[in-house]
């Protein structure tokens, strides 16, 4: 039979598309950090047999979290850390479009998919985009981070994915499966693995993975780079991907959207808000865990929109009269203000020690869920390695 296995609280819009994506999956999972996204939700995964949506991969395929642990101790960067904040900062390229301020070499680019696939063949300028993007962080809620541990360890923290690249794939198998990108509730639509359009989304999704992985590998040394030190221990994952998995005795594409997989003894870097402490988490055995197909949380999640938090800007059209009598419309935009006031918000975070460059109302603290209740959620299917304390957080303004 199939079914629904819900971890901590879920809102009713995550459910309701978690119950249209089991037209075609054999089970849906929610981890405690979801909540309602394009097709499939964010913190949801998808069990397939021989099937994947593009959809519940996501537009950001590949999208995910590294952090390194560095030889460096917190007294060793703490009296610099507001000119490191402006070095990492001005070095590294945010914001939605955005192309690396650096060329990055990488093998990638010589990758025979990039002339094998049917997708790729037809979109050429593809690559040309993703050679300037490789390296960049984008927006929205992708971040560059330094955090020190339990131990006074620094450790550098990056949560994004893999760009223009991803999301162009992800578009044009969406539309191919016969997705409707306009409509968030739509049933997502699957391509069958063994056909010719399912062979070149995996192909494409597999290179999306390792532009992903470049790009993060690149960020991490920088960063390490620029603090001054070297990299002793990293841990890195995907959680907008498809994977073949066995899980007794039969092979599924587990789609995880915003989840992370922890399979026993398997390490996973999870992020929270701007101000909160972050973990390095690893799965353990149980019956909880294989019931959710060895997943976890990717984030704190979401309770709050962006234009809720940012409010947004209205067109208001009014009639004036000029001086001479004649009337003429006069146009003007408005902003609404949204609920979070972020002047207050990053007065607060200064107080509390954590050096902000860049970020807004949208990515307050306030509109994520508190990671440690969401961890809770997870208890017996995790086990918490480290704890790592914000210092420096930079991300897209």
């Amino acid at each position: 039979m199939k079914k629904i296995v819900i971890k901590g609280n879920a809102e009713e819009g995550a459910i309701k598309q978690a119950e249209n994506c089991l037209v075609e999956a054999e089970a849906m999972l929610l981890m405690a950090d979801n909540h309602k996204g394009y097709g499939m939700p964010v913190g949801g995964v998808g069990v397939y047999k021989d099937r994947i949506p593009p959809a519940g991969v996501g537009f950001d395929i590949a999208c995910g979290n590294k952090a390194v642990k560095t030889n460096l101790k917190l007294e060793d960067i703490e009296d610099r850390l507001e000119p490191l904040a402006d070095t990492i900062f001005e070095t590294l390229s945010f914001g939605v479009g955005g192309e690396n301020k650096t060329t990055v070499e990488h093998e990638l680019f010589d990758d025979p998919v990039w002339d094998e696939s049917n997708f790729l063949k037809s979109s050429p300028r593809l690559k040309t985009i993703a050679q300037a993007q490789l390296g960049s962080i984008g927006a929205g809620n992708h971040y560059v981070d330094v955090f020190t541990d339990e131990s006074g360890n620094t450790w550098v923290g990056v949560h994004f994915g893999s760009r223009n690249l991803g999301h162009s794939i992800a578009s044009h198998f969406m539309e191919l499966a016969g997705d409707n990108l306009n409509i968030m509730d739509e049933t997502p639509h699957t391509l069958d693995v063994n056909s010719e359009a399912g062979q070149d989304y995996i192909a494409c999704m597999k290179l999306a993975g390792v532009y992903a992985y470049a790009g993060r590998d690149w960020v991490c040394d920088t960063v390490v780079k620029i603090l001054g030190g070297e990299i002793i221990d990293e841990v890195h994952n995907h959680h907008n991907y498809a994977w073949l998995e066995e899980h007794d005795g039969e092979n599924y594409w587990i789609v995880r959207k915003g989840a992370t997989p922890a399979f026993p003894n398997q390490r996973g870097f999870v992020g929270a808000s701007m101000e909160d402490d972050s973990v390095v988490l690893m799965g353990v055995d149980s019956d909880e865990s294989r019931e959710i197909f060895y997943s976890t949380v990717h984030g704190a999640g979401r309770v709050m929109s962006r234009t809720q938090a940012k409010g947004k800007r209205r067109k208001v059209k009014t009639e004036r009269t000029r001086p001479d009598g004649a009337t003429y419309e006069f146009v003007e935009y408005v902003h609404e203000g949204g609920a979070v006031n972020f002047d207050d918000v990053k007065d607060r975070i200064e107080k509390k020690g954590v050096i902000l460059r860049g970020a807004s109302a949208d990515e307050a603290p306030e509109v994520y869920k508190e990671l440690s209740e969401v961890l809770e959620a997870h208890e017996g299917t995790i086990k918490i390695l480290h704890t790592l304390r914000p210092l420096i957080v930079c991300m897209a303004e």
